[in-house]
């Protein structure tokens, strides 16, 4: 009897939509390359630079009058910044985000118009805004309360909304055969349900803004940014140090109570 060997399978070669894409890519990488006058080389050549930077700025200065104390009162300022630009913005990502979810929503006309209004604000960076109170009501930590709660109610709002659209649709279903209205149905089964998640998502920001506020005392906006800015402006290189080593434990805090409080509320 004779037994028949199977034919190797033959060898795929990638579609030319495949090709195509791959092409794409390499040739995306090689613009962003020449763009960006990305060059090891100069990276190389300019290793003196860094560490002559490195034999200014360590160790750093802990002197407690004039560097540590102020950056650690800065540090609160930061944090503050951050809290109340998270805080201020839940009424109104929340409206916004139950306006945004196909299970909350009025209509089609509120669901675009909230999804138009939470992209505009997330779309504008907390910098951009910024900027655009410190003009109006001048430099200070206030401007940067503002600017973190026009940015963070987009994103927020975003995140809250696709966390209610995807909650279980039985107690939904559930109520609206009963005849609720939808402010019952989201009072009652959306936000309950989803609620774990929202608070999550809350914390997440949360953790965000007080790195975003660091960001925004570069642009005037108080904080510890605005020391570190000040800092590098008089090319004080050890203090700037300084001031990165208590944001660097600030976020840790910040970072570790999240984790906590999100491992509470799963638990």
């Amino acid at each position: 009897m004779t037994v028949t060997t199977p034919a190797p399978p033959r060898r795929r070669w990638p579609s030319p939509l495949a090709l195509g894409i791959v092409a794409a890519v390499v040739a995306l990488h090689v613009f962003a390359w020449n763009a960006t006058g990305f060059s090891p080389a100069a990276l190389v050549q300019g290793a003196d630079g860094i560490v002559g930077f490195f034999a200014e700025a360590l160790p750093p200065d802990l002197t407690w009058d004039t560097v540590l104390r102020p950056s650690l009162e800065a540090a609160l300022v930061t944090l503050g910044i951050g809290l109340l630009g998270t805080t201020f913005s839940v009424p109104f990502a929340l409206v916004l985000a139950l306006l945004a979810a196909r299970a909350t929503t009025s209509g089609p006309a509120a669901y675009q118009v909230a999804r138009s209004v939470l992209s505009f604000l997330r779309s504008v960076p907390d910098v951009v805004f910024a900027l655009i109170f410190v003009t109006a009501v001048g430099l200070g930590p206030f401007a940067g309360v503002l600017a973190l709660v026009f940015h963070n109610t987009g994103v927020l709002g975003k995140l809250w909304a696709e966390a209610m659209e995807e909650t279980d649709l039985g107690p939904r279903d559930a109520l609206r055969v009963h005849g609720a209205s939808r402010v019952q149905v989201a009072a009652h089964a959306v936000l309950p349900t989803a609620l774990p998640q929202l608070v999550g998502l809350l914390l997440y920001r949360f953790d965000v803004n007080v790195r975003s506020s660091l960001v925004l005392g570069l642009v005037g906006a108080g904080g510890i940014g605005f020391l570190i800015n000040q800092s590098i402006k008089l090319f004080r290189f050890d203090e700037m140090v300084t001031h990165i080593l208590v944001v660097l434990v600030l976020v840790i805090v910040v970072d570790q109570l999240s984790a906590l409080i999100r491992r509470r509320i799963g638990a």
